[in-house]
């Protein structure tokens, strides 16, 4: 009698079915879309780089077990040795260390450049695309104020008016890298406004907030995510260079554009001075573009067999 009384409670498909049904295919949909991801070795490669960069981050006390801003100068401009593997600089400082330790200031930018980009140029994007008329020729024209300035110029433009440092780095890039998100957005947006599954939810009374922020903007975010990977490069390279200039992270702070420009005035006579953070910073340009443009392959549908 207890058996058959507490059975219906065991009957609940009608309830979990459709969640579960979304996530198996959610699911299903992610593994198809590394299955493609792998069939690409330079993506792979790309990816590589990129999962060692974040694991540098992330255990640098564990892997450079010398503190990167001590200082010897009876150790100054060593060459690469066992016991300093990419030399000294020219404080006598460890140069693999300052390499570990600047992998943190790079993730930390690219970090903040992601938060901040991507939000604001879906936002703009979107609303634009679906407003049309006058709220889209008033956010076009500053989209294109904004692109019509070269992006380092600009950055060095707002890293001089916020001042030196990695969060205000951070920032003027990002001021710099939203308007190509915004652009594409808009141009997802304008491709889906007059679908018509956009027109039934129109006719069933949702207002063009929940519109945008329910049905359109999710649909942008595969494109926006392909397009924010390939811009992490330039983002790299810009941070490298306020580095570079003086308007990044500050001394004593590691950060590999602030090591090549206090190592270029001995980059003749010791060339490892600047050639481990140069190369890092290549090496992490080229991974995130190669990580896109796989990424890019993958997302595409017409791609799909």
């Amino acid at each position: 009698m207890s058996m058959s009384a507490s059975s219906p409670a065991i009957d609940d498909g009608p309830t979990r079915g459709p969640a579960r049904s979304a996530l198996d295919a959610a699911l299903k949909q992610v593994a198809a879309g590394w299955a493609s991801y792998r069939r690409h070795p330079l993506g792979m490669v790309g990816l590589a780089l990129i999962a060692a960069l974040l694991a540098t981050a992330l255990l640098a006390p564990l892997i450079a077990h010398v503190d990167p801003n001590a200082q010897d100068l009876r150790q100054r401009l060593l060459p690469p040795s066992a016991l300093h593997w990419f030399g000294t600089d020219h404080l006598g400082r460890d140069v693999f260390a300052r390499v570990v330790y600047g992998a943190r200031t790079t993730v930390q930018i690219v970090a903040l450049v992601t938060v901040l980009v991507a939000p604001l140029g879906l936002v703009i994007g979107t609303a634009s695309g679906y407003a049309g008329g006058l709220v889209d020729e008033v956010l076009m024209r500053v989209t294109d104020i904004f692109l019509s300035f070269p992006g380092l110029v600009l950055a060095l433009g707002f890293a001089a008016a916020l001042g030196p440092g990695l969060t205000n780095a951070g920032i003027a890039i990002s001021l710099t890298a939203w308007p190509p998100i915004a652009r594409l957005a808009r141009a997802e947006t304008l491709s889906l406004r007059n679908a018509d599954f956009i027109a039934a939810v129109r006719l069933q009374g949702a207002t063009p907030m929940r519109i945008v922020l329910r049905h359109i903007l999710p649909l942008c975010i595969p494109s926006v995510i392909v397009r924010v990977t390939l811009n992490m490069a330039g983002v790299i390279l810009t941070a490298a260079g306020l580095g570079f200039l003086g308007l990044g992270a500050q001394p004593p702070l590691a950060e590999w554009g602030s090591m090549v420009s206090t190592g270029r005035q001995f980059m003749l006579d010791s060339p490892w001075v600047v050639a481990a953070p140069g190369l890092s910073i290549a090496a992490i340009s080229l991974a995130f573009n190669l990580a896109g443009d796989a990424l890019r392959d993958v997302l595409d549908p017409r791609n799909e067999a």
